[in-house]
């Protein structure tokens, strides 16, 4: 799992890399504006994912409920803060910008995995099985919407209800569920006037919007993939990364990794987190209890989804939800985060190790008679 991270890190980094360079070039005057803070991120973060892998991961059991408020507090604080792009997600305090929403996705698993291991025989009844959880990602989700990050609630949800179903949670209870948020979720969407982007983003993927608009950055990344063919352009080569493709080292990097390293090194990468979600599974399936296994299972459900999702809006499978590229995408605080969330799941997997059973002491007076 180490050398998995590292390989993804390294990866992500020269992608990011060559994606953004012109972009830099352009808008910021430097072509390294955007690897510099992404490389001191990635390097904070290993050095904090292999501190955090020593540190044993029971110990978050005592802060879950500490930890998923603070991180929600922060959520709430965006609220207050000026828009970037029309929206409210970000903290910015003395030229750094912080996106809470990056922390919840680890504090509610965590929180989740504490209140399911506490009382899994709870897990088969609606109230405390259920509805409290439901309540929980109800309010984190509330706090989303209103400023507004569609794609960031879609993958919380989904975490959410993965860890659940593997927490034991019954499917009749996810339908019930679906019944009461899919409704208010789409009457919200489809009515009120901020969501009007997450509107036109789905008319266009079914073929009724605007192309020199919503379908232009689709539009772009489709082309960038095809130009790559099987074997790619070349690292660095990439003619879509000119000023074409929207932001090509955020969410449609993937594209500018089709069109340099061609259909055979995308493949490669693709493999390289099937292998990671692979690998992830396994150390959940070994994990000593089911607190470890749940904060497993909900790190690579994130990393799953979210690369799942990201891959099928570049393809254009899915509307274009702005969820970025895990290891790959601009953003230092994700990375960095991330890369402590694999500390976890590297602390997981090393207190699950077996140990030899101790032998027992040899007893010295086995041929002495202590009756007499």
């Amino acid at each position: 799992m180490l050398l998995l991270t590292t390989l993804l890190t390294v990866i992500g980094l020269v992608m990011m890399f060559s994606a953004g360079y012109s972009h830099g070039l352009y808008l910021h005057g430097s072509g390294f504006y955007y690897i510099k803070k992404q490389a001191i991120f990635a390097a904070l973060g290993y050095i904090a994912m292999l501190v955090i892998s020593y540190i044993p991961y029971r110990i978050y059991h005592r802060f879950a409920w500490l930890l998923f408020l603070g991180s929600f507090g922060l959520l709430a604080m965006t609220l207050t803060m000026p828009p970037i792009n029309n929206a409210k997600r970000w903290i910015i305090f003395g030229g750094f910008s912080f996106q809470p929403s990056e922390m919840v996705k680890f504090t509610i698993v965590l929180l989740f995995a504490h209140l399911i291991s506490m009382q899994p025989e709870k897990m088969g009844q609606f109230g405390l099985g259920f509805m409290r959880f439901f309540m929980i990602l109800g309010a984190v989700v509330g706090v989303m919407m209103l400023q507004p990050h569609l794609s960031g609630t879609l993958l919380i949800l989904a975490i959410g209800c993965i860890v659940l179903f593997v927490g034991g949670c019954k499917i009749r209870f996810f339908l019930l569920g679906g019944l009461i948020a899919t409704p208010i979720l789409a009457t919200v969407v489809f009515t009120v006037e901020r969501f009007r982007y997450a509107v036109e983003r789905i008319l266009t993927n079914v073929g009724g919007g605007d192309i020199s608009d919503e379908a232009y950055q689709v539009n772009q990344g489709l082309i960038a993939i095809g130009s790559g063919g099987l074997f790619g352009l070349g690292l660095g080569n990439s003619r879509q990364k000119q000023l074409y493709v929207p932001e090509p080292q955020n969410d449609f990097i993937f594209s500018i990794v089709c069109e340099e390293l061609g259909f055979i090194g995308a493949f490669l990468i693709l493999v390289l987190f099937l292998v990671f979600i692979i690998r992830g599974i396994k150390i959940a399936r070994n994990a000593k209890d089911k607190f470890g296994a749940l904060i497993v299972t909900g790190i690579i459900a994130q990393i799953g989804v979210q690369t799942s999702l990201n891959i099928a809006v570049v393809t254009s499978l899915v509307p274009n939800t702005g969820i970025g590229l895990p290891f790959f995408s601009q953003g230092g605080t994700s990375l960095f985060l991330l890369l402590c969330e694999i500390g976890v799941l590297l602390s997981v997997a090393r207190y699950s190790v077996e140990e030899e059973e101790p032998k027992e002491p040899e007893d010295i007076f086995a041929e002495y008679d202590l009756e007499d």
